[in-house]
């Protein structure tokens, strides 16, 4: 496959982003919230907004990243936002006097909302806009992948795999959670990713109950599960991988929850079809667990999107009500933890593609 340029993937994105607007009831969209900023312009710094309306595109930032947004977001225009907003702010918001311009109030906190609000009133009356809420107009669009995204997705996905076979032939009892964690971020970064998703997780036996434990300097023992939980960026694409190992001779409480959290989630990754909800898809795991008898013990949702962020659109949950689509990359992740025995939590990053599941996880889930 040939991979696009970053001008060609933002020119695409734009074009998505303006052809929304209309149906948004907006003529201007502000978008603040860092990984959205990236997808819809290619800039990665941490300080500026876009503003994408019919005609242009700009990203206003300070003097830090003049240089960045000239190499990174090549189809947008820069605005040199240095100093108080109440500078800058009338030449972004140029001939939108009157109109309406979305704003994403899941990234604007209060205090931000009246710094924006109080820069708006400044401005001649003809020329202030109308700020309005506009949730997850990027988010939605992000959650249908290009084949460039899926592309750099499977190749986070498989340096996590590797990172986790490491991690699994190194795992002995005496090594401390931390020490395994550490393996794990160590391979990671050497093997060519720029960071991690997330801080990795590492449970041994009964710290394993918890599905998002922190790792601890206790030493791993044998006749104990452990459950690992890891993610890798590559080119700013997440993966998400978690697989329970056991130390020694599993014993016969450990294979059969096990066996039932590993039959949830196979079952799932095969009748999980487009067009189901977050909610249908739960259900296809959760069914499972409920007649083996475990249901109080898994508590979260089934999995959730993943792209720049490690958590976004779709969410596939007991209340989500996500329509799931080709396009769209998912983890797949039933668990059963119980209090004072440990955990078990069996999870694939898969795409949907003609209706149905295709597993890109490749890392073993024998135990």
């Amino acid at each position: 496959m040939t991979t696009v340029t970053p001008l060609v993937a933002a020119v695409r994105r734009l074009k998505r982003t303006r052809a929304c607007l209309d149906a948004l009831g907006i003529d201007a969209l502000l978008v603040t919230t860092p990984s959205n900023r990236r997808w819809v312009s290619g800039f990665t710094g941490t300080a500026g907004v876009v503003l994408v309306t019919a005609e242009r595109a700009v990203v206003a930032t300070d003097s830090r990243y003049y240089e960045q947004v000239g190499v990174q977001a090549t189809a947008c225009t820069l605005l040199r936002a240095n100093g108080a907003m109440t500078e800058w702010l009338p030449v972004l918001f140029e001939g939108l006097g009157g109109k309406r311009v979305g704003f994403e109030p899941d990234d604007m906190t209060v205090a931000r909302y009246e710094e924006w609000t109080q820069a708006v009133a400044a401005l001649a009356s003809g020329d202030r806009p109308k700020l309005v809420p506009v949730p997850h107009a990027i988010e939605t669009l992000r959650a249908i992948k290009d084949t460039d995204e899926i592309e750099t997705l499977t190749r986070a996905v498989l340096l996590g795999d590797a990172a986790c076979e490491h991690a699994t032939a190194m795992a002995r009892p005496g090594m401390p959670e931390k020490q395994l964690a550490w393996e794990i971020q160590r391979y990671a970064m050497e093997h060519g990713a720029d960071d991690l998703s997330f801080p990795t997780i590492v449970a041994g036996g009964p710290w394993g109950a918890l599905p998002h434990a922190i790792p601890r300097d206790v030493p791993l023992e044998v006749g104990q599960g452990v459950v690992m939980d890891l993610g890798t960026k590559v080119d700013g694409y997440c993966s998400d991988l978690t697989r329970t190992i056991f130390l020694g001779e599993p014993d016969v409480q450990f294979r059969r929850i096990y066996d039932i959290v590993l039959t949830a989630q196979l079952i799932a990754e095969e009748r999980i079809e487009a067009g189901m909800t977050g909610q249908q898809a739960h259900e296809v795991a959760v069914t499972v667990i409920r007649e083996a008898g475990y249901a109080e013990y898994f508590g979260h949702g089934l999995g959730h999107g993943v792209g720049l962020d490690i958590h976004e659109a779709p969410r596939l949950g007991p209340r989500s009500d996500d329509i799931l689509a080709d396009g769209q990359v998912v983890t797949v992740e039933p668990g059963i933890y119980i209090p004072g025995w440990g955990g078990v939590r069996i999870e694939d990053q898969c795409v949907m593609e003609g209706g149905r599941l295709r597993r890109l996880s490749t890392a073993s889930k024998v135990h």
